[in-house]
């Protein structure tokens, strides 16, 4: 079709730290050979392929504050297109004056919802009320919204219930099967002191609330002795974040050895080698509206364990490419379930470590899964479907 497009980011690769960078990197790349042009705005240091805008003004301000310059900035540079298409709160407010701005559709994907994070605050102090401020104000002007689960389009319709809902389509995220693929190799993990002859289980994402890493870390007191665990796990948050983490860890590995914390980002092919190996991946996220990493991980044909928040359950499927423990957000506060939430997620470690052939016969499920459902040229064509809602719905208000 002729379309010519700005998608507008905070994250771009090859300066990333989480699954919205990594979506939008793949997207645009998809997106090319569909469109006229594929123009991209993001934030930080230059890079190629992007247009980048420093997060500096106002000088000294609130973390929220810059962001929203920068956004003012992206705006301005947008190109003439056909249609912007914002990822994440960070770039929302820049889609929406652009299309104000422009006259054009502006589309929004949901990464995630800030209503459901209410732990930045901590973070953004009262930035948060601004976070909060510039999605919903953009949601609810978008010409579409594109969710990346079904979970994740009831969770937007339950938090702006103004949206319309003919205009909130679900397109999940994908995954690049040719880099992420089984690689025998363990080099790297022998560097970092993995045993490859035991059982590992691996986790990969930010110290952060939304994560999960504590209750994993305090899971694992209860995985079998021969058990290792691996944590690719930096950026925390806070200060007070990284202080609980590295407390609860201090403490499990005065209890058992075996456990490994590579506390700075590692190269895509140490990551590979990494989900490659594992006998378990975990994901004990407390909320993730679909969870790329997981992606990954089936694609390197590894068995997940993970919590059943979000759009998790739309991507592993318990009992055939790995096992999904229930957790209950309004419960959080209970030390009790928290407890027990923790000991269920250390039984399915349990049972996978236990069980080699299940968990590799999982894995090669999980795998084909990702082939068949989750590769990123058919995740473009479903978005391009979705901007040409956004134009209709557009030229008919």
């Amino acid at each position: 079709m002729s379309l010519s497009l700005s998608l507008l980011t905070r994250e771009y690769p090859p300066h990333i730290y989480g699954g919205a960078g990594v979506h939008v990197g793949q997207l645009a790349k998809h997106l090319e050979p569909l469109c006229d042009l594929v123009d991209v705005q993001c934030m930080g240091q230059p890079r190629p392929g992007a247009t980048a805008h420093a997060e500096t003004f106002p000088p000294g301000a609130n973390a929220a504050l810059r962001v929203l310059g920068a956004d003012v900035a992206m705006a301005a540079a947008v190109p003439a297109v056909d249609l912007v298409h914002s990822h994440t709160w960070y770039a929302n407010l820049a889609g929406l004056l652009a299309g104000k701005f422009r006259s054009i559709p502006h589309v929004v994907t949901s990464h995630s919802l800030e209503p459901h994070r209410p732990w930045k605050a901590e973070q953004l102090g009262g930035g948060y009320n601004l976070s909060l401020w510039a999605e919903r104000t953009a949601f609810l002007d978008a010409a579409a919204v594109i969710a990346v689960s079904a979970g994740m389009r009831r969770d937007v319709l339950a938090s702006y219930g103004d949206l319309d809902p003919s205009r909130v389509h679900v397109v999940h995220n994908g995954v690049d099967t040719d880099e992420f693929q089984p690689d025998p190799t363990c080099d790297q993990l022998i560097q970092w002191g993995v045993d490859p002859d035991q059982p590992l289980v691996v986790f990969v994402g930010r110290v952060t609330r939304q994560k999960g890493l504590v209750h994993l870390v305090r899971a694992a007191q209860r995985f079998d002795p021969d058990t290792q665990l691996l944590l690719l796990a930096g950026a925390p948050d806070t200060p007070q974040i990284a202080a609980e983490f590295e407390q609860t860890l201090t403490h499990l590995s005065q209890t058992r050895a075996g456990v490994i914390w590579i506390e700075r980002m590692v190269s895509r092919a140490a990551l590979r080698q990494a989900l490659t190996q594992a006998t378990v991946f975990a994901c004990p996220s407390i909320y993730e509206p679909l969870g790329i990493v997981n992606l990954e991980a089936m694609a390197c044909q590894t068995a997940v364990v993970a919590s059943a928040v979000g759009g998790i359950p739309e991507v592993v499927e318990d009992g055939q490419t790995g096992l999904l423990v229930p957790y209950d957000p309004d419960r959080a506060d209970d030390p009790e379930w928290i407890d027990a939430f923790e000991t269920a997620f250390a039984e399915s470690v349990n049972r996978l470590t236990r069980d080699r052939e299940s968990a590799q016969r999982m894995g090669r499920a999980g795998r084909q899964r990702c082939l068949d459902h989750f590769a990123w040229p058919q995740i473009a064509r479903q978005t391009i479907a979705v901007y040409e809602r956004a134009q209709a719905w557009f030229a008919g208000h």
